[in-house]
């Protein structure tokens, strides 16, 4: 009964030490787990140009920097007028969802404020999904329009303000 006893002890101790030694062995075979960090850097702000207020209408720039008037207003410069443009690093190529308010108020120099209509973007409108690259050095550009109402009776001015935009790692 005794040689049984060590026998079992012995029995024991070798599962044991084999159990520890699959562990080790698992544990160092993991690869390392993928980078879940998301960056997102604004790198050039939406603007209009400078326009005239004639009556009430719209400016609008789309996401390639094309500029479309409505009503009253008369754009006097096209060549300054560029979209929002922000820079996403994401690795191992995961899907972005990007949400945004549908519109904000800006602020003129001399009071007076315009609301701006955001998007839609180049990858779509809020709630939509699209993939980012699997480089993780790879930059994603989010190219980003909008459309400013302006009342007839809109203050002469400076418009400035900024926009809330949400973007999701999936």
């Amino acid at each position: 009964m005794k040689n049984t006893i060590i026998n079992i002890k012995s029995l024991l101790k070798l599962v044991q030490l084999v159990a520890v030694f699959l562990f080790v062995s698992v544990l160092f075979a993991q690869p390392a787990l993928p980078e879940r960090g998301i960056t997102v850097l604004p790198t050039q702000a939406i603007d209009f140009g400078i326009f005239y207020v004639n009556g009430a209408g719209t400016i609008e720039v789309d996401y390639q920097g094309n500029v479309t008037v409505t009503g009253g207003v008369i754009s006097l410069n096209t060549t300054s007028v560029t979209p929002a443009i922000f820079e996403i690093k994401l690795c191992q190529g995961r899907t972005i969802t990007i949400d945004y308010d549908y519109s904000v108020m800006i602020n003129g120099s001399n009071g007076g404020q315009l609301e701006l209509v955001i998007g839609p973007t180049e990858r779509g409108i809020s709630g939509d999904e699209f993939p980012s690259q699997n480089d993780c050095n790879f930059i994603t550009v989010l190219r980003v329009g909008g459309k400013l109402l302006v009342p007839s009776n809109a203050v002469p001015g400076i418009y400035t303000g900024s926009f809330p935009m949400t973007f999701t790692q999936e």
